[in-house]
């Protein structure tokens, strides 16, 4: 789809946000010589590698054919988070009644919260726009990038010739092989935020995370909604019974959801969308008035002109590179979701300072040494880092697990919050943190403590001794360091205590 089909309705809120990412009247510069770094794609790891870049003198071109600021900002995080904190208002309005505070049901008005994330996203976008960056000193150049040869990329009848490159194209939804499918219409996250209607009736594909949370969301905006997921749990990617607690969530909030189910075509009769679905022997039928797609993301290479470069690449996993985010050609480095298993904006970040690094410094970062979180905004959230425990014997790690339960957790009994947990995975024999999983009303805040731990090398057992204030939630991140501390008192050590002790009567 083009950019212009992302930014409907044409409201002054979306006429900001063009005029700052993909401004009508824009004039491409000049080209200056040869540039330190060319950079083709503005979103987030082009964006922060491109004003990392320029701000250490180097010369910098960026090269985008659609908005600046790439799906995180358009279609992505920030418009989705908007949809998602509307929808905990209305979620928290209608569980008032269990604090003794009772009101009439929410009424929503989908126009305006729709209207508010419009307006919310144009106020961030400054922060992306072509402005700022050539304000930076960046030459800003909209239109396909395509490489020409070793050291040249051609943009909108140009020529800009580099001394390193970088691939930042991103990646865009994935699309289905579902007979009928294409000829029914469906909305995916390129699409689903030009809404200004409230569905009646939304049939989601898909329980990873952007399906989740648009689900859980507009069954609190009143849609009904129907899930599907061929796995035997939602979150595939989260530990079963992380998964378990939110899946229960979205049960509460009317989520119909349908495991273990394939979905083998789409019908339409009229404005009516039917998907038919085989669960075990049962043939379903589910309509719905929109089909909302979240299957998973496809890299950007298309036009790029990879093959005159000998930039290897696969259509599926995207372009190839090394531990210091080299491609096969090492004059072209890629960053973010291009190239990426972890398709965050955080990780894009990140991998984009090292892109910084290595291509203008001779560094030798290294991606592997990247600690990389990641968060599901569903109520309650799943945060998780590092090691899976399902992946620990293959990686021949042995593991020793702590689990708080918020059951047992003041502030979360007291918030009304108290269904989930914090885990922590320690090596076996150490109180080396290897992994972690949040489930939590604001897992994704508190993660980042247990992040700090792995990569600097605190082990739970330091964690016990670090004072949290009572009462807060993350206090359960310390519960963990006292529950690994209790493992210390073997009954050799607790026999020594008593001797000692007795002594000392």
């Amino acid at each position: 789809m083009t950019y212009l089909e992302q930014l409907k309705p044409g409201d002054e809120h979306n006429r900001t946000l063009e005029s700052n990412v993909h401004p009508s009247d824009w004039v491409n510069p000049l080209p200056r010589g040869r540039y330190h770094l060319v950079v083709i794609g503005a979103g987030t790891a082009g964006l922060v590698t491109a004003a990392g870049a320029a701000g250490l003198g180097a010369t910098v071109a960026i090269i985008e054919r659609g908005l600046m600021g790439g799906d995180c900002l358009n279609v992505g995080c920030v418009p989705s988070k908007a949809l998602i904190a509307a929808a905990r208002q209305a979620a928290a309005v209608r569980g008032a009644v269990n604090f003794g505070i009772r009101s009439n049901p929410p009424s929503v008005d989908f126009a305006e919260v729709m209207q508010r994330m419009r307006r919310l996203r144009a106020s961030i976008s400054p922060h992306d726009s072509a402005k700022r960056f050539s304000d930076l000193g960046i030459d800003v150049f909209f239109g396909q990038g395509a490489f020409k040869d070793g050291n040249k990329v051609t943009v909108a009848g140009q020529t800009l010739q580099f001394k390193k490159a970088v691939i930042a194209t991103g990646a865009r939804p994935a699309e289905p092989p579902i007979d009928g499918l294409m000829e029914a219409g469906y909305l995916n996250n390129e699409t689903l935020f030009s809404l200004t209607e409230l569905p009646r009736r939304l049939v989601v594909i898909g329980g990873g995370p952007i399906g989740c949370e648009m689900a859980q969301s507009f069954a609190r905006f009143g849609t009904e909604v129907t899930l599907i997921e061929q796995s035997n749990h939602i979150l595939p990617g989260a530990e079963k019974d992380a998964a378990h607690v939110v899946q229960h969530a979205m049960h509460k909030d009317g989520v119909r959801i349908l495991l273990a189910a394939k979905v083998v075509r789409v019908e339409k009769n009229g404005n009516d969308r039917m998907v038919v679905v085989h669960k075990k022997d049962e043939e379903l039928r589910i309509n719905g008035d929109h089909i909302l797609v979240s299957i998973g993301r496809v890299p950007n290479l298309e036009g790029l002109g990879l093959e005159s470069v000998g930039v290897v690449s696969d259509p599926q996993r995207g372009i190839e590179v090394d531990d210091r985010l080299r491609t096969s050609n090492h004059n072209i480095y890629a960053a973010g979701d291009v190239c990426s298993k972890y398709k965050f904006t955080h990780a894009a970040d990140f991998m984009a300072r090292i892109v910084i690094q290595n291509s203008l410094f001779m560094g030798r970062a290294k991606a592997s040494r990247l600690i990389i979180p990641w968060c599901t905004y569903t109520s309650p959230e799943v945060a998780h880092v590092g090691i899976h425990p399902r992946n620990a014997a293959d990686q021949g790690v042995q593991l020793t697990t702590f689990t708080q339960p918020f059951s047992g957790v003041d502030r979360a009994i007291l918030d009304g919050e108290d269904q989930g947990f914090v885990r922590v995975h320690c090596k076996k024999g150490s109180d080396q943190i290897v992994g972690a999983t949040i489930v939590a009303e604001h897992a994704g805040d508190m993660i980042g403590e247990i992040v700090m731990a792995m990569k600097h090398r605190i082990g739970l057992g330091k964690i016990a001794s670090i004072i949290h204030p009572y009462p807060t939630q993350a206090e359960a991140v310390r519960k963990l360091g006292d529950q690994f501390n209790r493992t210390r008192l073997t009954p050799m050590v607790k026999s020594l205590f008593n001797t000692w002790l007795s002594w000392t009567r």
